[in-house]
């Protein structure tokens, strides 16, 4: 009962910003996903509306969390997605090497402990050729905010489910081995928190068969 609160304080929090910036920003990265796609730390389920359904998509989600996933499952048959679900964390992955087309991370790398294990797990499973598409919150290159970022990351992290805030998450995608293939780089004053502004959206690939 209590994850299932947490879960859905979790959406309310987050409606205003969802309905207003990440919503978009969702549309326009998933609409190339199709294939075997595995999708990170599903959460709530806020991807599932803008996944194209006239494309070959077969979607495996993942989330430990068993009131956040309730809602996935509710969420996917809302929108008429279908979804094969799994609770298992973010590494080590139950699937064998090269499994995958996509892998999706949205708002999860960074409240994965081992971020930098997670994406290896992530380019272990992916096909040679396979896309890594992301949406993630990271540390600001503004100095001022940046420290503020360090400055309230312990609490933040309790407030926001684990969120480290000040993460340097697009050096950890580089360092994993995927090569980046498209990134924009944006704050947006509509996200109500300073801290949480600065984003990355793009693409990373996996080098093929040479």
């Amino acid at each position: 009962m209590f994850t299932r609160l947490v879960a859905a304080a979790y959406d309310a929090f987050q409606a205003k910003a969802e309905r207003e910036v990440f919503a978009g920003h969702r549309r326009e990265l998933l609409r190339s996903a199709e294939g075997r796609v595995l999708e990170m730390s599903t959460g709530t389920g806020a991807n599932y509306a803008h996944y194209r359904k006239d494309v070959g998509l077969d979607l495996v989600a993942l989330e430990p969390d068993p009131g956040m996933l309730a809602r996935a499952v509710k969420k996917a048959q809302q929108v008429g997605l279908h979804v094969e679900f799994d609770q298992s964390g973010a590494y080590p992955l139950p699937f064998e090497d090269e499994s995958f087309d996509v892998a999706v991370y949205c708002l999860c790398l960074c409240t994965i402990p081992d971020a930098g294990r997670a994406l290896g797990e992530a380019r272990r499973v992916l096909r040679p050729d396979g896309r890594l598409l992301f949406l993630e919150h990271v540390r600001s290159s503004d100095p001022g905010l940046a420290r503020w970022q360090d400055r309230l990351r312990g609490p933040w992290k309790v407030f926001a489910l684990g969120c480290n805030c000040n993460r340097e998450t697009l050096a950890l995608i580089e360092a994993s081995g995927l090569s980046i293939e498209e990134i924009h780089k944006t704050s947006d004053n509509r996200i109500p928190i300073p801290i949480v502004r600065p984003l990355i959206i793009g693409v990373a690939r996996k080098p093929g068969v040479m």
